[in-house]
């Protein structure tokens, strides 16, 4: 019995006034768009996701430092202060360890919900905040649901590996990383997956990664080197360094695979 499809887009990313060679996937457009904003530099799209895609905003505890310093940096020529009162988030929830004590009074005054969470020391700040907007989800449904993660890589090698296992734990839910130079989610084997591919924002870099378990079949289209009932694994292939070649890689495997893909500037 084939698989049923999941289909995948940054269109997201995509600037208001730039069209695409194709439109965005049915279940894309319905989208409901949250953000999360973990400890790292904002990447430079964060005004435009922040502005555009995004329902509800939550930062992970220092995320708000760099909400509160980074926003201003990529909008040097608006006012500073009338920039800050824009990006409020909605919730700034975590361990309460890294948020600066004015950031968090200055967010509290403006209306911002401050969660502490430091008597939970078993997850992630990602964790605790995808805990909570699948709790409080912007849209009617959770399978229209996209969590955005801004500053999700970069930084300390054990902090990524956090970040990518909170894909696995919350694998029904699409969850994104971004930085400034990739973008990485999570490809369930309970699906086949279409990806369509933005090609102003994205590639031509890729990359195929079964990271919680090997692959024994991965079968894909779309890619210069494709692979056919092929298996990966640590230790043996891994498929890195691909280039995308078409407008829509398609994949099936019997293993949860990472796709990232890189990003344009």
């Amino acid at each position: 019995m084939p698989l049923p499809t999941m289909t995948h887009s940054s269109s997201f990313l995509r600037l208001p006034a730039t069209s695409s060679p194709h439109p965005p996937p049915a279940d894309d457009a319905s989208a409901a768009y949250a953000v999360v904003v973990l400890n790292q530099r904002l990447p430079r799209f964060a005004p435009l996701l922040w502005d555009r895609a995004a329902r509800l905003r939550v930062c992970a505890d220092g995320g708000a430092n760099r909400v509160f310093d980074g926003m201003p940096e990529l909008l040097p020529a608006e006012d500073p202060d009338q920039v800050r009162m824009r990006y409020k988030p909605d919730v700034i929830k975590g361990d309460m360890d890294s948020i600066r004590p004015e950031v968090k009074e200055y967010y509290s005054n403006l209306g911002a919900e401050i969660v502490d969470e430091s008597h939970d020391q078993d997850t992630t700040d990602l964790h605790k905040c995808v805990s909570f907007i699948t709790r409080n989800p912007p849209g009617s449904e959770e399978s229209n649901l996209y969590i955005l993660v801004l500053g999700a890589l970069g930084g300390r090698f054990d902090h990524e590996m956090g970040n990518i296992n909170v894909l696995y734990r919350f694998s029904n839910i699409r969850i994104v990383l971004l930085s400034d130079d990739c973008s990485i989610f999570l490809l369930p084997k309970t699906h086949s997956h279409e990806i369509h591919i933005e090609r102003s924002i994205e590639g031509p870099h890729c990359g195929l990664i079964p990271m919680g378990s090997p692959s024994a079949s991965t079968t894909t289209t779309g890619l210069r080197w494709n692979l056919d009932n092929t298996s990966m694994s640590y230790g043996g292939l891994i498929s890195t360094s691909n280039i995308v070649e078409e407008e829509t890689v398609r994949i099936t495997s019997d293993s949860d695979l990472i796709w990232t893909i890189s990003l344009r500037n």
